[in-house]
C-alpha cells in the first residue's frame, strides 16, 4: 500500500545555519530488450517542474522525522512515482533558490527503480519522461542536478554493472 498523498508545509523542515535542506534522487534503469533481456543503455526519468517550466529530478525538502534517504524515496514516489533502492550519496551542492533567493543544501542519491506506478501523489501536477542521459543533461533546468547526473555516469562506467543488484 502507498501513500498517495504528498506531504505539505515547512513545520518539519530541516536547516543548516538558515539553509534549507533539500534531498532528491536520479532514478535510473536499463533499458530492456524485446526479449527480455537487459541491455547497457541508461535511461534518466526527468520531471516536469509544478509550474512547467522546464525539467528535473525529482527534490524536495528532506524532514526532520526521516532519514536523507528515506526523504529522497519519498521525493521520488510523490513526484515521479517511483520506487526502488537508494544508492550511497552522489554529492551535496550549494545553491540559490530563484523562487525565494535563499541558499539551499541540496543532496542527490541514485535510485534504481525497481517498480513505476500508475498513480502517485502528483501524478496530475506533473509529467514523467525517461530520457538517455543527453538528452537528460540538455533539458534539465538545474545546474547542480546535472553535476549529479554527471557522477552517477561516472559511477555507472566505472564500477561493474549487475543490474539486478545495487552496486551504487
Amino acid at each position: 500500500m502507498v501513500c498517495l498523498v504528498s506531504r505539505s508545509g515547512r513545520e518539519l523542515q530541516r536547516y543548516d545555519q538558515g539553509r534549507r535542506l533539500v534531498v532528491g534522487c536520479i532514478p535510473y534503469r536499463y533499458k530492456t530488450g524485446s526479449d527480455g533481456s537487459i541491455k547497457d543503455e541508461l535511461e534518466v526519468l526527468v520531471i516536469s517542474s509544478k509550474k512547467g517550466q522546464g525539467m528535473m529530478f525529482p527534490k524536495g525538502g528532506w524532514e526532520t522525522d526521516e532519514s536523507v534517504e528515506e526523504a529522497a524515496s519519498r521525493e521520488s514516489l510523490e513526484e515521479a512515482g517511483v520506487l526502488g533502492k537508494v544508492g550511497c550519496e552522489l554529492g551535496q551542492w550549494s545553491f540559490m533558490s530563484k523562487r525565494y533567493g535563499t541558499f539551499y543544501e541540496g543532496y542527490m542519491f541514485p535510485l534504481l527503480v525497481k517498480e513505476q506506478l500508475d498513480l502517485w501523489p502528483e501524478k496530475n501536477e506533473r509529467q514523467r519522461i525517461w530520457m538517455d542521459v543527453a538528452e537528460a543533461r540538455e533539458v534539465c533546468q538545474h545546474w547542480w542536478m546535472k553535476e549529479a547526473l554527471d557522477v552517477l555516469v561516472r559511477r555507472l562506467t566505472t564500477l561493474p554493472r549487475h543490474p539486478q543488484e545495487d552496486v551504487l
